[in-house]
């Protein structure tokens, strides 16, 4: 599950749209890769894609890499030309947790959205 949160609490300026799991999480490069690749888990992409969308300098991306790779977040799926596609691993106990986790988050500001909305509305008698 997927919640952008737009304008609360943004340090990238008052327009700018954060996943829920970033906001909540902190962000962190870290954090972005992983919450890109939670958004887009259903797609593979290399990692010049990963940098680009989740908003991480390459240099960055590679000391994180390790870290991905280590604890079986990320797979390999396939090459296209000389680049290698990766995606998240699913089967990773981890991974699995981390969707979990999200969708818990996506759940609460979705929630606390909702009763802003309500409050906003008035009522006519």
């Amino acid at each position: 599950m997927l919640l952008i949160v737009v304008g609360e609490n943004m340090s990238r300026g008052p327009t700018s749209r954060q996943s829920s799991f970033v906001l909540a999480m902190g962000n962190t490069p870290f954090i972005r890769v992983i919450s890109f690749l939670l958004e887009n888990r259903i797609f593979d992409y290399s990692k010049t894609d990963i940098a680009k969308n989740a908003e991480v300098g390459w240099s960055t991306l590679h000391g994180i890499w390790k870290r991905l790779e280590e604890l079986n977040i990320v797979k390999q799926t396939r090459m296209v030309g000389k680049s290698k596609m990766y995606k998240l691993n699913e089967r990773s106990p981890i991974v699995r947790k981390m969707i979990e986790i999200d969708a818990k988050i996506s759940e609460y500001y979705a929630q606390r959205i909702a009763k802003k909305q309500l409050k906003a509305i008035p009522i006519k008698v």
